[in-house]
């Protein structure tokens, strides 16, 4: 059928597995109903869309090649907008609206509608895509994925890599997950596990936190008596693990000596605890995860290339937010929904919506959970406004970077992103540490597109 004005969890793939671009209409968001969720529209064989007020949220056809979708948004006129295609593209048009039309933030009346506009249409948000793969279904598709709505997705990447997550959960092939900061790759790894169908524990371990003088006693544990204060045996973080999945955290900053321990442990699949004459067997999984180039490291013999061989199975790449911003109006109503559950009736300004919906959150999702916890914090039960969301998206001037960054660039600025976190937004003592001035950083962060109020305001809530 041409309309398919079905959710994208019902889309259905073509036999040749092909992906078929098709324009699509995404109702991101209603600031009213923001648990709602989203909803796409696919526009393949339709040539015109009404868009107004509904008692709830439906489709339906008007004529073969059109439709309307009707929303129940009190501050939309019945017949609001119609959009229309032409030889030129898609042009939306107001039809008589009382609240009139934003597009992108300015006011129209009539006006070509390009790629990735966002369009509001009383206190309700549009998204409207040219290319929209249209056989691409959220993660819920997946039968025998665990239900966690921080994981749908409308993103054809995050959807391919979704996956290959669920290809290699059931099997004992460790996984590198490389992705930015708070990109949530704890988060995959522990999707992963819990589709692994092990009946051991998830034990999560900062690979950089631990003191080098304690690693092994940590990691493999320890007799009684072994040492000074070791009163009880004590089993360690990978025996812990058995027959479940060990989640090495930012592996890239583990030291060399804790490398080569590690070695030996999965070469072995066994440990030694300290103060132990015998090894004891273990059944391990290991998925590690770093958001650095852990490949360069063991180029500059900084991370042990014999180890890397040992983690490096199958390495899944997890895409930025910036990258994927569609996915966006899927986490919104996720998020809220983990961070007020007794407020099934919280609500958004239209103003608060559009900075969320349009900023480029350079912290990716945990950025974005964050200004969300801030933002229902700081509005107590009443609406979410501008005002109560970070500073750095109430800044309008800021945009996100355009071009596509070279492979040193985004290894440059992932640097730079941890300095800035590590720092709290200080940028004098990131010019210190960088061994360069502070001019040169405010340079880098403008290329970039970096805010340092974005990583103060990040850590006052965190």
């Amino acid at each position: 059928m041409p309309f398919k004005g079905d959710t994208l969890s019902q889309t259905v793939q073509s036999r040749t597995g092909a992906r078929r671009a098709t324009p699509a209409l995404f109702l991101a968001l209603e600031c009213e109903r923001p648990l709602a969720g989203p909803e796409v529209f696919c526009l393949a064989g339709i040539d015109r869309v009404v868009i107004g007020r509904g008692a709830r949220r439906s489709a339906k056809h008007l004529v073969s090649s059109a439709f309307k979708v009707e929303v129940p948004d009190g501050w939309m006129s019945g017949t609001h907008v119609e959009m229309r295609r032409s030889d030129d593209g898609w042009t939306v048009v107001d039809v008589g609206s009382k609240n009139g039309i934003v597009l992108d933030g300015k006011r129209i009346r009539e006006a070509l509608i390009e790629d990735g506009a966002l369009l509001q249409l009383g206190r309700t948000f549009f998204r409207f895509r040219t290319d929209f793969a249209e056989r691409e279904a959220p993660l819920e598709a997946h039968e025998g994925w665990p239900s966690q709505k921080e994981l749908s997705t409308f993103s054809p990447a995050y959807a391919e890599l979704m996956a290959q997550l669920h290809a290699v959960a059931p099997t004992r092939v460790p996984v590198l997950i490389r992705g930015e900061t708070g990109t949530g790759k704890e988060v995959l790894a522990r999707a992963l596990h819990a589709s692994s169908g092990r009946h051991g524990a998830f034990v999560a371990v900062n690979s950089g936190a631990i003191s080098p003088s304690l690693l092994e006693a940590e990691l493999f544990g320890y007799r009684k008596g072994a040492f000074s204060g070791a009163d009880r045996d004590h089993p360690g973080l990978v025996r812990a693990s058995d027959a479940g999945t060990l989640f090495l955290d930012e592996i890239g900053d583990l030291p060399l000596a804790g490398q080569a321990a590690l070695l030996r442990v999965l070469q072995e699949s066994e440990v030694l605890p300290v103060g132990a004459t015998q090894p004891q067997r273990v059944d391990l999984r290991i998925v590690a995860a770093t958001h650095r180039d852990i490949h360069q490291l063991a180029r500059e013999d900084r991370f042990r290339s014999d180890l890397l061989a040992r983690l490096d199975g199958v390495t899944l790449e997890i895409p930025p937010l910036r990258d994927r911003p569609e996915d966006i109006a899927v986490l919104i109503p996720a998020l809220l929904r983990k961070l007020a559950l007794e407020r099934p009736d919280v609500t958004l300004s239209p103003e608060a919506a559009r900075a969320l919906l349009e900023y480029h959150w350079p912290l990716n999702v945990r950025e974005l959970e964050q200004a969300l916890s801030g933002g229902l914090a700081l509005s107590g039960l009443k609406t979410i406004e501008l005002k109560h969301l970070p500073r750095s998206l109430q800044d309008k001037e800021k945009e996100p970077v355009q071009r596509e960054l070279t492979s040193d660039e985004i290894a440059h600025r992932e640097e730079l992103l941890r300095f800035l976190s590590k720092h709290r937004g200080n940028l004098s003592a990131v010019a210190r540490e960088l061994g360069k001035g502070r001019t040169q950083v405010v340079r880098w962060m403008s290329r970039y597109g970096l805010d340092a109020e974005t990583f103060r305001s990040f850590h006052q809530r965190d």
